[in-house]
């Protein structure tokens, strides 16, 4: 799991984009037109914000058994209806017969392969909450499976297709929502300990898992609950999803990821592990905490995965508990032995998703390396070699034989879904989903530099281009600040922080992987812990000032913009920038952070990057809050747009109107974009469209 408090749009594990994708959609009127693919006409070969949000988005696909098609869904988007569609494919391997199996205006989803590969499971919300469904492989004898009272949130089919996993919400008994009969409409809820509310929402339920027989026909109505009774969730809040729980290879249990903590406890610590629990006599074993190895495993455990003869199982593993950004190694344990051990030891850096090979000798995973998502493998002793390692970001990874089928994206390109020939490392896309907007486009370059730091270490540097551009002409420029505070500066494509249509407004882009990143080594990722307005800041000036020594970047009109992590730099560096910059935007960023410590609620952020509360008094935190932009308020002197959601209970919009009131109060030039319904990103069509056009219209103000 990547941090998640100071958030790059990426982020950009599977986990993530699904997630993303999930709370993107909504249960669209049965009155209203079904949104499919919008086609739109592009004058001048650039990128609109209408544009993005005429592009189809490719989300979890699934390979048929024998490997000949694959099912993906794709979601489409309605800036009118100010809502979104998914619906669901079906193609050969190669590309060819590509067809839409669901067109009515239900959100159908999250196909899978069941019976031999005959039919296709998926999720419906055609009966008003989300059930299991099923169909051909041409969309026909439509059935539904599951009938539950609650919707159900994800599924796993079990390998001998008799049972089916479920997960779906359960009450939270530790929030209180009613509390008078006499108050029917009273809405203050009162909570006794942290963890009340997490990310966007107060965490009124919590996912379970359920187990219930399947005969083929339909799902039994009788359920069991394996954290019956339990006030934890599986999958994890607020990103988990299906990919971290995972059935047996014989059908008898199911591996899952839980951090079996509450309140205060979850709030400060990552521990989660992996459990089996087995459903003939109902005993649950921690799979990372016995035999004496419990210091191998204090961090987040996730996402398990059987190896195809069940002699193994795999999963994500960080070694500090309270540190969610520590090195995502990838575990093996032999069942027989209890043996567990790494092997991506030789990989210094964070495996981000994995999968078995065919004959469970080894692994496949995608990696975080030199500014880039790609692809390793490695066997069971270690030994790892790179597989693909093209200019891109893979997003996820399946295998159809002897072939590879990978969703992969870029700075210039959607997501599509491509084939790797694995042998001969060559990747073929084989969906077209946005060729219509793309064909209209004009080329934009992207260029990887390297940047000696001011402490002499070597840090990779994206630099993207207008198109058409010409090195006799002067463009304005934009130092990009990544959130993260530790993700990486990837080949990511994002539908808010997008570089390309940056480029195309005319602006150079200026996109660092400076000091507390991953892909640089170990040692590079964490040297951000604790000093937040050190090196960090000080590669950001140094890649500006670098970069800006070309003839075709105007000095006059440099600006400085970031979100989460990203936005906290452009309010650090508005107070240290020695007038560099002529504007800045500050996207959800922290202003205060002595605030910041006590009002967020994963507290192991600030107790691990800022050594505690304010009040904690040893010299880490005495230097980490003696970086908190607030307190350079007096050096501001640059116009500044801050912007932020009302739900974000990460950082809090007081951050912004903090830092906006103080701007204005100095008599700095400032606006305040604000949006109540959403939280640390902007997913709503029409809120979307209008932050890119504040966003350029605050920009070509003052540097046009």
């Amino acid at each position: 799991m990547k941090r998640n408090c100071f958030f790059n749009p990426l982020l950009i594990i599977m986990a993530i984009l699904t997630t993303v994708l999930t709370a993107e959609s909504c249960k669209n009127d049965k009155h209203q037109p079904v949104i499919g693919k919008t086609q739109i006409q592009l004058a001048d070969g650039r990128l609109t914000p209408e544009a993005l949000y005429a592009m189809g988005r490719i989300g979890a696909l699934a390979v048929s058994p024998d490997g000949s098609k694959i099912a993906y869904e794709v979601s489409y988007y309605s800036v009118e209806q100010n809502g979104s569609h998914r619906v669901i494919y079906v193609m050969n391997a190669d590309g060819t017969s590509n067809t839409l199996l669901t067109a009515s205006g239900d959100n159908e989803m999250a196909p899978a392969w069941i019976k031999n590969g005959e039919r296709i499971a998926f999720l419906s919300n055609n009966s008003g909450s989300y059930q299991i469904w099923e169909m051909d492989a041409k969309g026909g004898k439509r059935k539904q499976l599951s009938f539950t009272d609650k919707s159900v949130d994800g599924f796993l089919f079990s390998p001998d297709g008799c049972q089916v996993l479920m997960v779906m919400g359960v009450n939270n008994p530790l929030i209180k929502v009613t509390q008078y009969e006499d108050l029917p409409k009273a809405t203050g809820r009162i909570a006794t300990d942290m963890m009340y509310r997490h990310w966007d929402s107060w965490v009124d339920e919590l996912p379970h898992p359920f187990i219930a027989p399947f005969d083929g026909e339909r799902v039994s109505d009788v359920t069991l609950d394996i954290l019956a009774d339990q006030a934890y969730e599986c999958p994890m809040l607020p990103f988990g999803g299906m990919e971290q729980l995972c059935w047996s290879p014989d059908s008898r249990g199911v591996a899952y990821t839980c951090r079996k903590k509450s309140g205060l406890d979850y709030a400060k610590s990552t521990d989660s592990d992996i459990y089996y629990y087995d459903i003939h006599d109902g005993n649950t074993t921690n799979l990372c905490k016995q035999d004496g190895t419990e210091d191998l495993n204090m961090g987040y455990d996730v996402n398990p995965q059987y190896s195809p003869d069940g002699q193994y199982i795999a999963w994500q593993s960080m070694e500090h508990d309270g540190y969610e950004s520590d090195r995502n190694r990838l575990y093996v344990m032999n069942l027989a032995t209890g043996q567990k051990k790494s092997v991506s030891e030789h990989f210094d850096s964070n495996v981000e998703s994995f999968i078995w090979n065919q004959d469970g000798t080894g692994l496949f995973y995608i990696g975080a390396w030199h500014g880039r998502l790609s692809i390793f493998r490695t066997d069971l002793n270690g030994i790892t070699s790179i597989v693909n390692d093209d200019t891109c970001d893979y997003q996820s990874i399946a295998l159809a034989g002897s072939n590879m089928i990978a969703a992969r994206q870029s700075m210039t390109s959607a997501t599509e879904i491509y084939s790797l020939d694995i042998a001969h490392n060559s990747a073929t896309r084989i969906t077209k989903e946005n060729d219509h907007i793309f064909g209209q486009l004009d080329e934009v370059k992207v260029e990887e530099r390297w940047i000696m730091t001011t402490d002499g270490q070597q840090m990779l540097t994206w630099v993207i281009y207008p198109p058409k551009f010409d090195p006799s002409q002067q463009y304005p420029a934009l130092l990009f600040c990544e959130g993260g505070p530790q993700s990486i500066v990837s080949q990511f494509w994002s539908y808010r922080w997008n570089f390309r249509i940056m480029a195309d407004n005319g602006y150079i882009v200026i996109a660092p992987n400076r000091r507390g990143l991953p892909g640089f080594g170990s040692a590079w990722n964490e040297e951000i812990s604790g000093d937040y307005g050190g090196q960090c800041m000080t590669d950001l000036l140094t890649a500006v000032d670098e970069i800006s020594k070309e003839p075709f970047i105007d000095n006059d009109r440099l600006g400085c913009v970031g979100a989460s992590f990203g936005g906290y730099s452009v309010y650090w560096l508005a107070g240290h920038h020695d007038k560099r910059f002529k504007a800045f935007i500050a996207h959800v960023g922290i202003f205060y952070l002595q605030q910041q410590s006590v009002e967020t609620e994963e507290l192991w952020f600030t107790n691990w990057d800022l050594g505690g509360a304010y009040w904690e008094q040893n010299d880490k935190t005495a230097h980490s809050f003696s970086t908190s932009p607030h307190l350079f308020i007096d050096k501001w002197d640059t116009p500044i747009l801050c912007i932020h959601g009302e739900r974000d209970y990460r950082i809090l919009y007081s951050q912004a109107v903090s830092a906006f009131n103080a701007a204005i109060m100095r008599g700095v030039p400032a606006e305040l974009l604000l949006f109540p319904d959403e939280n640390h990103w902007v997913l709503k069509p029409q809120n979307a469209i209008l932050w890119q056009r504040t966003y350029f219209d605050w920009l070509d103000r003052w540097l046009k």
